[in-house]
Formats: C-alpha cells, structure tokens, sequence
C-alpha cells in the first residue's frame, strides 16, 4: 500500500513541471503536456514563473480537470533553482508560504484550489536528508494550509517531517532519472544521471507502477513505491514521450488518475 491507501500497480497519477517560463521565454509546452497529465507542478515565480504564466497554467488546468501543484524553490531565477544555497529556516518557510500563496490567487480565480505541494529543484534533494530544511518547508506549507499534500521521494526526511506534523504525504518516482542503491536520485552532474532513451524510460514507467522496482544506476532492482510518477517537461520531445508512458500504462492495465 502507499502513504495514500492505494495498492502499487493499479492506479497511478502523472505529474509535470509546468509555467516554466518568464516573461517572452518559455520552456514546457504547456498546452500539450496538460492534455496528458494529471497533476500539473506550477513553478511560482522563484525558479521560473511570473504572474502571467502562473494565471494561464491555472486556467489551461482548471479548464481540463488537471490538479495544480505549488513548485515551491529557492529563490534562484537565474540558476533555475538548481544551485545549492542556504536559507534560514525562518526565511524559507515565508518564502515556501509566499509562493503557495501567489499560485492560490490564481487557482482560484481559474475556479479551482492549490491541491498539492512539491519542491523543486536544489530544495527538492536537499530535503531528502537535511531535517532542518525539511522542517522549514513544512513550516511553510502549514502557514499556507495545513490540509494540503506534499510530494516526495521515498523515505526521505521531508515526507518524514510532514507526517509528524499531520500533512498527507505521497510519494512520487522519476522514469527519467537514475537511481542510486539507496532509493536516491542520482546527481544531474553524474553521467547517466538522465535517462534519454525514450523506450527506457516508458518500460521503466510501467515497471514503477505495476511492481513499484527500478533498476539502479549500478544494475540492483530497488524498491520505489509510488503514487506518483514525474514526467519532466523540459527534455526535448517532452510531449511525445509523456503520451507514450501514459498510453503504455493503460495498455498494462494501469488507471491513471490524480492522487487528490
């Protein structure tokens, strides 16, 4: 069973990086990729993002019955928020609160709500084992709502941090991304970090979702249970690749659906 009740290998929710923009530059084919997934991780303004393309990821959403996700960073415009950086815990529950905030305005306005919770990025794998930062971003997110999922890796500090505060946590795996033996997503700086054969990363999809095992950057089948499987929206053919995990799972039988 996962940390949602529902046994691995019958149902499983898709999940995209999305309003990757800023200003007249854009990343994600937004448009497309709504139309495959069903949840939709809306950068808000402190990796990618601004207010114009938080508004029209919202409405494109909400118009498709997509959940909208709070993509909640470290303030890092120009790095993407992939660098590492250090954040008081105080300043970075603000700013986590702050970001949550600014995508409710327009999740709202679109008819619909924040549903979720996801980091992104440097804070993402920071709070895989930093507590102190996890505890920060749960901080957070309880000052935005306390009711809202957060979504994580498995077994990681931050998932384990949300449970004690009492915020539903659910874990999500990457079809796209190596694993170390320990259940650890593999440094982009590493080589094979990214998986890059469509074919690889479409079996490794099913393979998740059925069994919840995936082979290791070191060749050892591991445990990953998920409810949720992350479809990267910014490698090239994104959305031919999404809509062939997503046709695959529903040939093996797999419903795919929000976890909200």
């Amino acid at each position: 069973m996962t940390s949602t009740g529902i046994p691995v290998g019958t149902s499983i929710d898709l999940n995209a990086d999305l309003g990757e923009g800023f200003g007249r530059w854009h990343l994600t084919d937004d448009e497309q990729l709504l139309s495959v997934v069903t949840s939709a991780n809306v950068a808000c303004g402190f990796h990618a993002g601004d207010a114009s393309t938080m508004r029209r990821v919202c409405d494109l959403a909400a118009e498709r019955g997509v959940r909208i996700g709070a993509q909640v960073s470290y303030r890092d415009l120009a790095g993407f928020g992939r660098r590492a950086m250090d954040v008081p815990p105080d300043e970075l529950a603000a700013e986590v609160a702050y970001q949550i905030g600014a995508l409710e305005v327009f999740a709202r306005a679109a008819g619909t709500r924040v549903a979720y919770v996801k980091p992104h990025g440097a804070l993402y794998n920071r709070v895989v084992r930093d507590e102190e930062q996890a505890r920060a971003v749960v901080d957070g997110v309880r000052l935005a709502d306390a009711s809202l999922p957060v979504l994580g890796l498995p077994g990681s500090r931050f998932l384990g941090v949300a449970a004690e505060a009492g915020l539903p946590v659910v874990t999500e795996a990457f079809a796209d991304r190596a694993y170390t033996d320990e259940g650890t997503l593999v440094p982009r700086g590493w080589e094979g970090a990214v998986i890059t054969r469509s074919e690889d990363v479409v079996e490794r999809s099913v393979g998740l979702a059925r069994s919840g095992v995936v082979t290791s950057h070191s060749g050892r089948d591991i445990a990953v249970r998920a409810r949720s499987l992350c479809l990267h929206g910014d490698t090239p053919g994104a959305v031919e690749l999404a809509r062939r995990v997503r046709a695959r799972l529903e040939e093996a039988g797999v419903r795919v659906e929000a976890f909200v």
